[in-house]
């Protein structure tokens, strides 16, 4: 069944994009939800003139992207956390951490947008990939310290 996306879908593609899901996904999940509409030729063809209209603030969009992920690309973070004796985390380091840390550093970063490549549950160096875009994206090294 092919579709097009009306907002970001994790896994599965950006806002405007036409993918093939299957029937049930679709019909089930993403149109109930308003997440996406069936690609009829109408439909991809009101899409094509949107997309055409809007490629200049797509620029826009994309430059804005472009110049944060400039300015976090020289920034590292140090997070402290709650440990056990042998340096293991109580709990786990998640992206609304790292989304705080940024904040103090006066980056107004959504959380949303911030992933990990696996859980973060011991004391060490680490990444984090933050999306700004869907051409655009940034490596943010930060390293977990116990509070103590």
């Amino acid at each position: 069944m092919e579709i097009i996306l009306k907002e970001d879908v994790a896994g599965l593609g950006y806002k405007d994009d036409i993918v093939n899901v299957k029937g049930g996904y679709g019909r089930n999940f993403l149109i109930p939800q308003g997440k996406a509409v069936i690609a009829s030729e109408s439909a991809k063809k009101v899409l094509a003139e949107n997309m055409k209209q809007r490629a200049h603030k797509l620029e826009k969009i994309k430059k804005d992207a472009e110049a944060i992920a400039a300015k976090l690309e020289g920034i590292t973070l140090t997070i402290s956390a709650k440990t056990s004796s042998t340096g293991t985390i109580f709990g786990s380091v998640t992206n609304i951490q790292i989304a705080e840390e940024l904040a103090k550093k006066g980056f107004d970063i959504d959380r949303k947008i911030i992933h990990l490549k696996e859980p973060v549950k011991e004391i060490g160096s680490y990444k984090a990939r933050v999306g700004l875009h869907k051409e655009v994206s940034v490596e943010i090294p930060f390293e977990v310290v116990s509070e103590e």
